[in-house]
């Protein structure tokens, strides 16, 4: 009989995504192929405490997450016979780890910290590498990458910390327009984003972003419609259909996505014509490839009333939720949640067979 590949999935985390890293677990889990795969759960608390989950089925009940953190305390090692899932307390060694499948979002998760991790361990993983990860979770560098790269964005500004004193409405107001919208550099689910008009929201939003990184974006306001695109793959990525967004909420907010059920209703595929299509899955491909992503992203876009089409983000570990876009959008282009699950496990598998051949050292030993 085959052996089932033990596949660690990672969860919960430190970032204000943490919700919702616990509901794309839940449907990772129900996607999985257990047939080919052990899945191995494990929750990161708030506090960075990794905590061995053993009841999977019960795991896919809506357990909470005081119950998450009753399990064994964990920590992963190296082993001449590939990574183990240890146990804190007493060093025991609960299992033997084949790859890694983390569904954590945002910092600490999205921005390369736990690939790093991986690459240390000689540990494949689901996922964009440590150089994908941090440029698509930093909006600063994303943006001037996209920018020197050709791939048209909207207009912005970066402010950091120590300057926070030096931020002036009236100046950025009349480089961007108004409105404005305020966004922690590293962050996503669009946590600590607002959308402001006049000099007192507009302050109220700068404090609030800098609550959440020391690194503030301010963009223009692009009137006009919000299409996202799912990418697959490697060396040769390939988009889904795109779709579109439609917000019930002033813009696709955090509560619009994960709180209010009607916040936004979400058309897929989107209407748009072929020539629009091609365009935005072009683009996409585009910026999956110069961010040096791998295995998987979401690419957001703003279409202008004009037809211009612009980038507005990538999301290298999108949300895998019952109700987001990345999962709906392969199964809305032919591919089932299972199968896409299994693409993506075998896409790391793959990656990491090649990065194996790579020398680590010199050619006379050194």
């Amino acid at each position: 009989m085959k052996k089932k590949l033990n596949v660690l999935l990672l969860f919960g985390g430190q970032s204000a995504e943490h919700e919702v890293s616990i509901m794309s677990a839940r449907n990772v889990v129900g996607a999985i192929d257990q047939e080919e795969y052990q899945v191995v759960l494990v929750y990161i608390t708030r506090k960075g405490v990794w905590h061995h989950v053993e009841d999977v089925e019960g795991f896919l009940g809506h357990t909470d997450r005081e119950e998450l953190a009753s399990g064994e305390a964990v920590f992963i090692v190296p082993s001449n016979e590939g990574a183990r899932l240890v146990a804190t307390g007493d060093c025991s060694h609960l299992t033997s780890l084949d790859l890694a499948y983390p569904v954590l979002h945002g910092p600490y998760g999205e921005d390369g910290t736990v690939q790093g991790l991986f690459k240390l361990l000689d540990l494949p993983f689901v996922g964009a590498g440590v150089t994908g990860s941090a440029v698509g979770m930093d909006k600063d560098v994303m943006n001037r990458l996209l920018h020197d790269g050709g791939i048209p964005i909207p207009a912005f500004l970066v402010f950091s910390q120590e300057s926070q004193g030096d931020i002036a409405f009236d100046a950025v107001s009349e480089q961007l327009g108004k409105p404005l919208f305020v966004k922690p550099a590293n962050m996503g689910s669009s946590v600590g984003i607002s959308m402001v008009e006049d000099r007192e929201a507009f302050e109220d939003a700068v404090e609030d972003a800098f609550r959440f990184d020391r690194k503030v974006i301010i963009e223009e306001c692009v009137r006009g419609r919000e299409i996202e695109c799912s990418v697959l793959g490697n060396e040769d990525p390939v988009a889904s259909l795109p779709g579109e967004i439609l917000p019930n909420h002033q813009f696709y907010s955090y509560d619009a996505k994960y709180v209010d059920d009607r916040g936004a209703d979400l058309l897929i595929p989107a209407d748009l014509d072929e020539t629009a299509i091609q365009k935005v899955q072009e683009l996409a491909v585009r910026t999956f490839t110069l961010l040096c992503c791998e295995g998987l992203a979401r690419v957001d876009f703003f279409i202008r009333e004009g037809g211009e089409v612009l980038v507005n983000e990538i999301n290298t570990l999108p949300g895998f939720t019952n109700i987001s876009m990345y999962p709906k959008l392969w199964e809305a282009s032919g591919m089932s949640q299972r199968e896409l699950v299994s693409r993506l496990i075998g896409l790391a598998l793959d990656r990491y067979e090649k990065e194996v051949g790579l020398r680590r050292e010199r050619g006379d030993g050194t």
